[in-house]
């Protein structure tokens, strides 16, 4: 099959994964909303409560790299489709769960059959689209993704107050069934043609040594770093060591770590691991500024967040057609600069600032992240050949999972430890603020030095007649 034949629907693939894909923010906002009422209904505290997306986060964070290893080996369409057949079937399950013990179990289950479509999204678009339209349909991706994130606490509120808690699940069994159908349909069945084995004790190791890791980051905080959890850090040392080095030794990885030698694709997650440290930062402790210290109440809260979503939604595709004409380390050089600038700006913040004021700092800050992500992303998955493309999604969406988790967590430490700082000023609260705006400002200046070690790949892709991955 030629080139043209192979690339013919490549349109109706992007709306396929787009449809599948989109589920998976719109479910992860859409439950914020929804966690008073769920507290609610099982008497539960909020701490408690927390884990409902605590569970999602962690197994969804420490499976990634085995799901990318698994589309490789046994093929892009068959891991995405069962993928959506499990987001389905635990979204059901969810709406039923009786207990609270019984929802964050299930929502850990339901969080692999998101992991299976999140790794194989950015594997299925590369290997659909020829290199010089590749940034245009991985920014559409980034779009459907601001999309759901946008959309998440408006359908959740509406829900909520008319059918209740429930129905935040029940909403994903039509759209999954449908994005289920068609992508049988219609996507294409990429696998690798070379024979390949799994490797169970690395995916083994990762799972482990990537739970403990994100659970350390995110409970260290509200446990005091007690001893526990110091060893609980250790161990995530330990077993993540003890992953690289058998990587290392093994002729078939989970994690082919020959891929880091390329500088376009170890620049490229660094990057993206400290843009969504920065980016969550932000995301964890705004609404904490509207909300305590402007007195802004959850909805207008929430509509004045969504100046940020809604900004990538607009930007994300543009960036991304633009990269394949110009290249890519420019334009996300200038997202992460832009981004620099609004986390600066956001520490200027004081008390007496209106909506206007934080709306505009969140745009900016929309702004960079669309020019930054979609160029970015776009690089790392060309920077490796075809039958890694599994793996280099499934390393992409880890970047951004650990970087969430860390953001939020390092936000949080922040924040504790530098209103105990200036305890006695006129408003600690909102120095504390201000300062963890700064240490985001600094993430994202050092994400900023790191996109000029990326290579462009526009010209290179010109030159050999536009054969990438």
């Amino acid at each position: 099959m030629d080139k043209s034949q192979e690339y013919a629907r490549r349109w109706y693939i992007l709306a396929a994964v787009l449809l599948g894909g989109i589920m998976g923010p719109i479910d992860a906002s859409i439950v914020y909303i929804a966690m008073p009422a769920i507290g609610g209904f099982f008497g539960a505290d909020p701490a408690t409560v927390g884990w409902i997306s605590m569970s999602y986060l962690l197994v969804l964070g420490s499976f990634l790299l085995s799901f990318g290893r698994m589309g490789d080996i046994w093929g892009f369409k068959r891991l995405f489709l069962v993928g959506l057949l499990v987001f389905v079937a635990t979204s059901a399950l969810c709406g039923l769960a009786p207990g609270l013990g019984w929802l964050v179990f299930l929502r850990a289950l339901q969080a692999t059959g998101a992991g299976m479509t999140m790794a194989m999204s950015p594997a299925i678009i590369t290997a659909s689209f020829p290199p010089n339209e590749r940034g245009r349909a991985l920014g559409m991706n980034g779009m459907a993704v601001a999309l759901g994130l946008a959309l998440g606490p408006t359908l959740g509120g509406l829900l909520v107050d008319t059918l209740g808690w429930r129905a935040i699940f029940y909403v994903n069994i039509p759209i999954g069934m449908a994005a289920y159908f068609w992508c049988r349909q219609i996507l294409p069945d990429v696998q690798s043609r070379q024979r390949q084995a799994f490797d169970w004790p690395g995916s083994l190791l990762a799972f482990f040594g990537l739970g403990a890791l994100l659970l350390f980051a995110s409970r260290g905080q509200a446990l005091n770093w007690s001893w526990p959890i110091l060893l609980l850090g250790l161990a995530a040392v330990v077993l993540l060591v003890w992953f690289i080095r058998l990587e290392k030794r093994i002729d078939e990885p989970m994690l082919d770590l020959k891929l880091f030698q390329n500088r376009t694709f170890s620049a490229g997650n660094g990057a993206a691991l400290l843009n969504f440290m920065t980016q969550y930062i932000i995301v964890f402790l705004t609404p904490f500024l509207l909300q305590q210290l402007m007195g802004y109440s959850a909805g207008r809260a929430g509509a004045t967040m969504t100046a940020f979503p809604l900004t990538v939604l607009v930007v994300a595709p543009l960036a991304g057609a633009l990269s394949d004409k110009i290249g890519q380390r420019g334009l996300a050089f200038l997202g992460s600069l832009i981004c620099t600038l609004a986390a600066a700006a956001l520490s200027d913040l004081g008390q007496p600032a209106g909506p206007a004021d934080v709306a505009w700092r969140l745009s900016l800050f929309g702004l960079g992240t669309g020019l930054f992500q979609s160029p970015n992303n776009s690089a790392v998955m060309g920077a490796v050949p075809r039958h890694r493309l599994g793996i280099a999604g499934g390393v992409l969406s880890t970047t951004r999972n650990v970087g969430m988790v860390l953001g939020i967590a390092l936000g949080g430490a922040v924040l504790s430890a530098r209103q105990v700082f200036h305890t006695g000023g006129l408003n600690p609260f909102l120095s504390a603020l201000q300062d963890a705006y700064l240490v985001a400002m600094l993430l994202s200046l050092v994400a900023t030095l790191v996109c000029l070690l990326t290579k462009t790949q526009q010209a290179r892709q010109a030159q050999n007649g536009g054969k990438g991955a």
